[in-house]
């Protein structure tokens, strides 16, 4: 029997997990062709921040070098950019103009960084922190210039601020909203990563909204609307990222804010999957590594014929990758109308905790200069155990309810 064709366009860390895992499960079942527009094998993305603050090297996170490819059989077509699917006649077709035939495909084009619609984002000096290009430019940047500003206070803005202050730049963080880290933090606990962060020499200007880039040929300053500027040599886009879904849409697959999949990985065509950042499973979208990796499970079981393999949707947490920084977010962190706040302070040794709690079970929690229980509070969030017997020393932590014998 002719093996089939699997094409996967993408390839980062979802395609790449689901095509080693589905290697694992089905190794002769079909002859794998990857198109990745980097000119890199897979490289674990999520460490370009170590890399930039130059703790790791880009050679210390390539996960599938290319004698990985070449000894799994696996073709790969590394700088190659597919700029068009044609679900009907089955193939897609390359920025080479080349032509390829598939019998599934999988579409695991990730994200696309927010570049804030303002004059002067075309100038040079003015980039985005999505791809080991972008961490080479801020460390060459950084020989030579001084001033940086980063857009954007989340998870990706303050590990980008950390790097380029160890890099020996002066750095500015512009936030619109007065909290930082504000879909994974509350105020308490983001004054406290403040404060922490200003100790490191990074500035910050909250509830700040940039009007324009100004420059001749490379960014020269930042004009705010409300009329401050900002001197900077480097401008680092990370005001949040989007599903790549160009090509699907283009394709007449039914796209929302990302492709939109069943429990299978399936999308509105029935030989065409997708994963990872650029997909939209029950209206919900995910830019966490932990989700991704269940994804490409789930996918690798179902194209190796598992017909019970089902994505269920998936529950996730946030650390923040700075050096002596602790964090931990998970759930419903800021809570309603009927929820309990148990929440613990010292001050001394700047240790934040709260937890939020719904009819004894934990629906959120917040942890900051401690993070040891992290994964403990997160496992009884995700099986909504009934906390009933914990519920006076929670929020002491696992070792202390242990003690008591009132553990879980």
């Amino acid at each position: 029997m002719k093996t089939k064709q699997l094409i996967v366009i993408g390839n980062g860390m979802a395609g790449m997990k689901m095509v080693e895992h589905l290697h694992s499960l089905a190794p002769n079942h079909y002859q794998i062709s990857v198109f990745g527009a980097e000119k890199f094998g897979n490289y674990n993305r999520i460490m370009l921040s170590p890399v930039l603050a130059q703790e790791k090297s880009f050679n210390d996170i390539i996960t599938h070098p290319f004698s990985w490819y070449e000894s799994k059989g696996i073709k790969l077509h590394a700088g190659v950019r597919v700029t068009d699917i044609d679900p009907e006649q089955h193939t897609i077709t390359t920025d080479r103009g080349e032509l390829f035939c598939y019998d599934t495909l999988v579409i695991a084009t990730g994200s696309c960084p927010f570049i804030l619609p303002v004059p002067g984002n075309a100038l040079d000096g003015v980039i985005s922190f999505r791809k080991i290009d972008d961490v080479e430019a801020m460390l060459e940047t950084a020989k030579n210039h001084q001033r940086a500003v980063v857009i954007g206070g989340g998870l990706l803005g303050l590990e980008a601020a950390d790097g380029l202050a160890k890099a020996g730049m002066k750095v500015t963080v512009l936030h619109r909203s007065g909290i930082l880290m504000n879909q994974q933090m509350d105020e308490e606990s983001s004054l406290h990563l403040r404060q922490a962060l200003e100790a490191k020499g990074i500035e910050f200007l909250m509830h700040a909204d940039t009007a324009e880039f100004q420059g001749s040929t490379r960014v020269e300053r930042v004009l705010l609307k409300d009329g401050r500027t900002i001197d900077a040599d480097l401008v680092v886009m990370t005001a949040g990222i989007r599903p790549n879904t160009e090509l699907a849409s283009n394709a007449g697959l039914t796209v929302n804010r990302g492709i939109v999949v069943n429990d299978a990985l399936k999308t509105s065509h029935h030989s065409i999957y997708a994963l990872g950042e650029c997909v939209e499973h029950q209206g919900h979208t995910y830019g966490l590594v932990a989700p991704l990796f269940e994804q490409a499970h789930v996918l690798a079981r179902a194209l190796a014929g598992d017909a019970s393999a089902r994505y269920r949707g998936s529950k996730t947490f946030t650390g923040l990758k700075v050096s002596g920084v602790q964090l931990f977010s998970a759930g419903n962190f800021n809570g309603n109308e009927n929820s309990e706040y148990l929440v613990y302070r010292d001050s001394h040794q700047e240790v934040y905790r709260k937890l939020v709690i719904e009819d004894n079970r934990l629906m959120g929690a917040v942890l900051y200069g401690d993070t040891r229980d992290g994964n403990w509070y997160f496992d009884l969030l995700e099986k909504q155990t009934d906390i009933s017997a914990l519920r006076d020393n929670l929020i002491f932590g696992r070792a202390y309810c242990q003690a008591l014998g009132d553990f879980v």
